[in-house]
């Protein structure tokens, strides 16, 4: 097959598979949407495959241009450090680090983290994709986020998962409600309170519906919204009660929501950083990777 394509096509390519908008890539590329669109064309001319699926609402990779995303970003990596030399790779690397992560992630363990990285590498570039555990999931294994961290993905075959954090579950009430200064709370002594919850799609459902399939009698569930943020507006505003994930209960809503452990039984997620297995990161990513592990994960 004949190359008849260069480097700034495949960066195009990538940065289209990235942002899944022409408009945006063209934006970050300082390129007119047109001439993006020339450029791809004539990649995917060029290679004899539909890289993209694209109608006027959306931009998705195809099958096979999932995989060549992760062969191009392997090879542009590749290039770079070649260019750059591995020695001072990085302390002068510019370049970019994509992070795909569920909410509460981005408030809790991301903040002193991301300091300290972008103190260390200012011309490195970092993207957090806040997403649902589904979405964090599917970015990863789509090659589109570099790693993420996600409570879903240790029973995947292609994904590594290493554990930073065991999240328990509580009880979110308003701060004056009656049950606001109680250590903890059995599921039974809830029973009479009005609850919302998320809904049935929703990972953090699936995890409650588990835990409380031997409980013989189980919370009436009288609103149901489809983010945990959509849950706490409703609990906040003094509708009822909602069962969620402890680090959900931000502490800016400290003065109005409080959240107090369930137990009997109580419900634990294990979060932890995922990475597609046998892809090697590059070495930013890498590098932000292993701080993320270096600042959660207690030694054994």
């Amino acid at each position: 097959m004949r190359i008849n394509y260069d480097l700034h096509d495949l960066q195009a390519f990538v940065a289209v598979a990235q942002r899944a908008s022409f408009r945006q890539a063209a934006a970050d590329l300082f390129l007119s949407q047109s001439a993006l669109s020339r450029r791809i064309d004539k990649l995917e001319d060029s290679l004899g495959v539909k890289l993209f699926e694209r109608t006027t609402r959306r931009v998705q990779l195809t099958n096979v241009g999932q995989t060549f995303l992760v062969n191009v970003r392997t090879a542009l990596d590749g290039l770079e450090d070649a260019v750059l030399g591995v020695a001072d790779l990085a302390a002068h690397r510019t370049g970019s680090v994509t992070l795909a992560c569920v909410p509460s992630a981005v408030w809790h363990f991301l903040p002193d983290v991301l300091a300290r990285f972008s103190e260390r590498f200012p011309r490195i570039r970092v993207r957090v994709h806040d997403e649902s555990a589904q979405d964090v999931l599917n970015l990863v294994l789509a090659g589109v986020a570099d790693f993420g961290i996600n409570f879903t993905g240790a029973e995947n075959p292609e994904i590594e998962f290493a554990p930073i954090y065991v999240e328990s579950y509580v009880l979110a009430m308003r701060s004056s409600h009656p049950l606001a200064g109680r250590k903890e709370l059995s599921w039974k002594e809830t029973m009479n309170e009005r609850y919302i919850s998320v809904a049935t799609s929703s990972g953090n459902r699936t995890v409650i519906d588990a835990a409380l399939a031997g409980v013989e009698k189980h919370p009436v569930i009288l609103c149901e919204v489809n983010h945990v943020s959509g849950v706490l507006a409703l609990v906040e505003a003094g509708m009822g009660v909602a069962a969620v994930p402890g680090l959900s209960v931000l502490p800016g809503r400290q003065d109005t929501i409080v959240g107090v452990p369930l137990v009997n039984p109580a419900i634990h997620r294990t979060l932890g950083l995922i990475a597609k297995r046998n892809h090697t990161m590059a070495p930013a990513a890498r590098t932000l990777f292993d701080m993320l592990r270096e600042a959660f994960v207690k030694p054994q």
